[in-house]
């Protein structure tokens, strides 16, 4: 479970049901994420409500922080659930791309020596 999880309601009040299920679903995406990197991880979850002239906009917007990098997902529907278990979808593939590059020591060196070679930078 992730240590370190802010859940925030902008312009909604975030009631007990969806703090729990925004609690189950991205607390436990810390196992896709390296062993090293697990201590110094940490969320910040803003639950967005904006009314339109017919239509209800719920907007879920994860910053995951990282050691080396952070990760942002932003999810818009009438469903603030629904937005919840998108941005989780989302957040997984990116976190199983930043494992594969962060946990293979080899891959990430030959990695930065292609880029060198190609003239790119870092």
């Amino acid at each position: 479970m992730i240590q370190r999880l802010e859940i925030s309601g902008v312009h909604s009040h975030v009631d007990e049901d969806l703090h729990k299920y925004v609690t189950k679903k991205i607390g436990r995406l810390d196992r896709y994420v390296p062993r090293h990197g697990r201590q110094s991880m940490h969320a910040e979850v803003k639950l967005k409500e904006s009314k339109a002239k017919d239509k209800k906009q719920c907007t879920c917007e994860v910053v995951l922080f990282l050691p080396q990098e952070t990760l942002t997902t932003t999810e818009s529907t009438i469903n603030m659930y629904a937005a919840v278990d998108i941005v989780e979808t989302k957040l997984k593939n990116q976190l199983k791309k930043y494992k594969d590059l962060h946990d293979n020591p080899r891959l990430h060196r030959r990695l930065i020596t292609r880029l060198q070679r190609s003239g790119g930078s870092i």
